[in-house]
């Protein structure tokens, strides 16, 4: 029993340096733009206008990020690393996120989710500066974002498997947030455009790992004394929650959106047949009337 709790004490501690030594690594990186921000002003880039912000995510922190790893991106350029390969560790990580996550070291998962998350946006970046963007990489790209998101809230499932009821919001977040992208993928199949709404894949990101990497300063201070088997971490079970909620309302939107754009089309498809009907109809009743005028002429 002894060894369990220092074992316990032991893990919960690497968990917490990891989470310390991240937000400290955040926290210079934002001073650093900030300087940056009060000498030049802010930064633009075409991905992020055409993506766009939300109430959840500005488009400030999205210029923040791709701000920061853009000396990344150079630098993986220089040694000849290709977009797919960085996709590729982009998914390693993801699962390893997902692993930590199902032994509940929150603060290694976090920051391998972040890895990974930085990952997906450099190979972008990479495959923009040596032109070799396609359509194909953006597939494989999607499908990495789908996995690695996948892997982390069902390390998260697994975790949970003791408390029914945060088993259960995870799973909830799972769908939400798999729905919002298959929204989205049939929106854009279909040629629609629909509303951004909120949850959109960068902010699942964001709150997810936020959640990850806070759940150890919480369960440090506030779960010595725990009334279940596991720590809970606090941070971890509002993001899911906030995703379970945000992103179904999200998806069922964005899937009502789609419908309703779809009945407007079938409706202006009918009108176009009725018009183009009823415009056969009477160049038919001309061509018979004037047949049957044509033999009246003869006699006279």
């Amino acid at each position: 029993m002894i060894s369990q709790l220092q074992s316990l004490l032991l893990s919960t501690s690497y968990n917490l340096k990891s989470t310390l030594v991240l937000l400290a690594l955040v926290f210079v990186l934002t001073m650093v733009y900030a300087v940056r921000l009060v000498l030049k002003g802010r930064v633009h880039y075409a991905r992020v206008d055409k993506q766009g912000g939300s109430a959840l995510l500005s488009k400030g922190l999205m210029e923040m990020a791709y701000w920061w790893l853009q000396p990344l991106a150079r630098f993986l350029v220089a040694l000849g690393i290709t977009p797919n390969m960085i996709s590729w560790t982009s998914l390693v990580f993801g699962l390893l996120a997902g692993i930590c996550l199902a032994f509940g070291h929150f603060g290694f998962g976090g920051a391998c989710a972040v890895v990974s998350g930085f990952m997906d946006s450099l190979d972008g970046m990479v495959a923009r500066l040596t032109g070799v963007s396609s359509d194909a990489g953006e597939v494989l790209d999607a499908t990495i974002d789908r996995y690695a998101e996948g892997f982390f809230i069902s390390g998260l499932v697994i975790y949970y498997r003791d408390i029914p009821v945060l088993q259960v919001l995870a799973l909830m977040a799972l769908m939400g947030s798999f729905m919002v992208s298959y929204s989205s993928a049939k929106a854009e199949a279909l040629n629609v455009d629909p509303p951004k709404g909120s949850m959109r894949r960068p902010e699942r990101a964001v709150y997810l790992t936020l959640g990850a990497i806070l759940s150890p300063i919480t369960i440090a201070e506030y779960e010595y004394v725990r009334d279940y088997p596991i720590a809970i971490g606090f941070p971890m079970v509002i993001a899911l929650g906030m995703i379970a909620v945000l992103a179904n309302a999200s998806a069922i939107e964005r899937m009502a959106a789609i419908a309703k754009e779809m009945r407007k089309r079938e409706a202006e498809a009918l009108r176009l047949r009725r018009i183009a009907a009823a415009q056969a109809d009477a160049e038919l009743d001309a061509s018979t009337g004037a047949d049957a005028l044509a033999p009246s002429h003869r006699r006279h």
